[in-house]
């Protein structure tokens, strides 16, 4: 089975400049005779490099969050007034208020720019995910509930979720990855993987049969240290994984380190990049 990944919009610009790009993350997959739209970025540009790519819309059959946050899910209102969207898979707890913390007791709205009623009125099939895996196919996967499984992706208290008037730390219980089973292995597609990316790798690994051949998406290492991103580089290579194509949230040292390391097994997945599997 072929799969094609194409990057809608990511944070930095196409090769050829002729794409939009902003900070946020919209990824097409087609796999197993299904359309998935994973995130819709932030503003819904990512329709319009729809277009320019000549990828078309409406015959999508799922539509992915992997957080509930503002850059990830901001340019689905567009996505929905446009095209008709059998199924909006989120996490139970997607539309609780998210919030980042910009400086002492003041905090900044980070979260959804959609509400269930939105969806309701669009007519929307919505699947709250509530279990550890959900079968699309019998190929395609989605997860859910990621255990810490090592000490060094620590979250920092910078996004928190806001509950009656309390500002409680997110935990980020609502991240959702996807994957793909194909005759090379297992491909995982991350949003941002504020959890941290081995922390579901990990989790993915103890649940399926097959090693993990790709890891493609954001992995939130643009805050981390030195020592984080040569640890999670390390356990990449322990896990054998063949691909690695990041992007979004990944930060330029990141991105570098993880170049330098995996050499022909990296890819630069940026606005417009297309991978095919």
């Amino acid at each position: 089975m072929e799969i094609r990944i194409t990057t809608l919009i990511e944070n930095n610009m196409d090769d050829k400049n002729e794409l939009y790009n902003e900070h946020g993350l919209s990824l097409l997959i087609e796999a197993d005779g299904k359309q998935i739209l994973f995130d819709t970025g932030q503003s819904g540009d990512f329709i319009k490099n729809a277009e320019i790519m000549e990828h078309n819309l409406e015959n999508l059959d799922y539509v992915i969050f992997s957080h509930g946050h503002y850059d990830h899910s901001g340019g689905f209102k567009k996505l929905a007034e446009k095209f008709k969207i059998p199924q909006l898979i989120v996490d139970k707890e997607f539309f609780k208020p998210k919030y980042k913390i910009v400086s002492e007791n003041e905090y900044k709205f980070n979260g959804n720019t959609i509400d269930e009623e939105f969806i309701t009125q669009k007519g929307i099939y919505l699947n709250k995910v509530d279990t550890d895996m959900i079968y699309l196919t019998s190929h395609l996967i989605v997860f859910h509930h990621f255990r810490k499984s090592n000490d060094f992706e620590k979250q920092k208290n910078k996004f928190f979720i806001k509950e009656n008037d309390s500002y409680i730390p997110d935990a980020f219980n609502d991240e959702i990855a996807f994957g793909i089973m194909t005759e090379k292995g297992f491909v995982v597609i991350v949003g941002c993987s504020h959890v941290g990316l081995i922390n579901i790798l990990n989790s993915i690994a103890e649940r399926i049969s097959i090693p993990i051949y790709a890891v493609i998406g954001g992995t939130h290492l643009i805050e981390a240290d030195k020592i984080r991103i040569q640890k999670t580089i390390k356990e990449l290579k322990s896990m054998e994984i063949q691909l690695v194509a990041v992007s979004h949230c990944t930060g330029e040292e990141g991105i570098f380190d993880i170049s330098q390391e995996f050499k022909e097994k990296f890819i630069y997945n940026n606005t417009g990049n297309k991978i095919v599997i």
